[in-house]
């Protein structure tokens, strides 16, 4: 369920009308409702409410520092793959303590400022890691509460660009190592090896997957007893699918209880760390349409929109509902489409062979399950500006990014000395 709804003819974010929001910022922009977030973060929370557990939310899938905030004060730590990432959940009130800090190459310099911020909760993904984080740890006479991320060789059968638990994949330590991984870390100082860590892939709609990593997870959990460590943390990861098209997602209590029935008897604390799962259809990509183009194979509706906005149709073929923000008359005959944005790429696409009603210019489309991986993944593409972001609660909205402008752009950028006096020669 999300918050985007029709009322009188036109759809509405909450309490905002959309087509007063396009006239006040213009096109392309992403709107967010805060109801949605809370609503899915609820849910998530009630989920696991039988378990010693705690929700540190993906910060990649949507970062905006009034996203995070939003969910801070709602109770949820933050899980960070990046230094900057890190600064961002600081910046929205996110205590140091709440934070975990995960990805598969962090630098010492990343390293260095999360344990001088009082982040201690680390996610390790390599041996060198061990070694840099535990002198890193070192220098600042610190001790970091480590957690291996074991790869447990599952297939998520998701995307093939978002399953991470494979022993083909990049990320974390694989099962026949991790026995000897947990023996070094032991071994090193300014380190207290006290978690196993398992993320297996994004948008999972099924929780086979899920039970056999876990499975796994469990087991590992008794051979690293067995050898002495004292493991009193899991992190679970995220990667719970939603509802784009016609997938049919796992529930969140539905998770819940496999959880419980494959680690809930380990006694281990146990950190989630969803992401799509609460941003994605909290979300929307509003988008103007410029005009209609008739060819003799193909229909094209242009819209302001473009894949430096919203690369996930052409990166991962996805799929996102489009509708006008006028509502659809009934018995209105549909005709069948491309969704395509201005950029001189043919892979600049929100949609291909899409019903719609007929559509003008200037006629406004929504773009659903837009709050994740939606605006973080943008770019300047063409010289596009970035769109803005906007949050609604209740009658109430405010613009949290503004919309960039080319010479936002242009002003990162310079000449150097012998091209500033218009000679092309030294």
């Amino acid at each position: 369920m999300d918050h985007f709804q029709y009322r009188n003819g036109e759809l509405h974010a909450e309490g905002v009308a959309l087509g007063a929001l396009a006239e006040a910022v213009g096109t392309p922009f992403f709107c967010y409702s805060t109801a949605t977030l809370a609503r899915h973060y609820k849910v998530f929370e009630d989920a696991i409410a039988g378990l010693n557990a705690g929700i540190c939310y993906a910060i990649k899938a949507n970062s905006n520092i009034a996203v995070l905030a939003t969910l801070g004060r709602l109770g949820a730590g933050a899980d960070v793959v990046s230094g900057g990432e890190m600064v961002r959940a600081l910046e929205a009130g996110i205590a140091p303590d709440k934070i975990v800090f995960s990805g598969v190459g962090k630098t010492r310099d990343e390293l260095d400022r999360a344990l001088a911020a009082g982040v201690t909760h680390i996610n390790v993904e390599s041996y060198p890691e061990l070694d840099i984080l535990s002198a890193a740890s070192q220098a600042t006479g610190q001790t970091a509460d480590v957690a291996i991320r074991v790869n447990p060789d599952v297939d998520a059968k998701t995307h093939e660009k978002i399953s991470t638990g494979r022993k083909e994949d990049k990320f974390g330590i694989d099962l026949a190592l991790a026995r000897d991984a947990y023996r070094h870390a032991a071994e090193l100082p300014g380190l207290n090896v006290c978690g196993v860590a398992m993320h297996i892939g994004s948008q999972l709609t099924d929780l086979t997957p899920y039970r056999e990593a876990y499975t796994r997870m469990a087991e590992m959990v008794g051979v690293l007893r067995a050898d002495g460590h004292e493991i009193t943390h899991l992190d679970m990861g995220g990667g719970l699918g939603i509802t784009y098209g016609d997938e049919v997602a796992p529930t969140p209590a539905e998770y819940g209880t496999m959880v419980a029935e494959t680690v809930g008897n380990l006694g281990c604390r146990l950190t989630f760390e969803p992401g799509r799962m609460i941003a994605g259809n909290a979300g929307i990509l509003v988008t103007r349409v410029i005009f209609v183009k008739q060819g003799t194979a193909k229909r094209f509706c242009i819209v302001d929109g473009a894949m430096n906005d919203l690369i996930r149709p052409t990166l991962y073929s996805a799929h996102h509902e489009i509708v006008p923000v006028t509502e659809q008359q009934s018995g209105v005959d549909l005709l069948e489409m491309d969704v395509v944005g201005p950029i001189c790429e043919t892979g600049d696409y929100i949609a291909k062979d899409r019903a719609l009603p007929p559509l003008d210019s200037g006629d406004l489309l929504a773009v659903r399950t837009a709050g994740a991986y939606g605006a973080v993944m943008a770019s300047t593409y063409n010289t596009r500006p970035l769109a803005p972001e906007i949050l609604v609660d209740g009658d109430d909205y405010a613009v949290i990014r503004r919309r960039f402008t080319v010479q936002d752009m242009l002003a990162l950028e310079s000449l150097p000395p012998w091209l500033e006096s218009g000679s092309t020669t030294r």
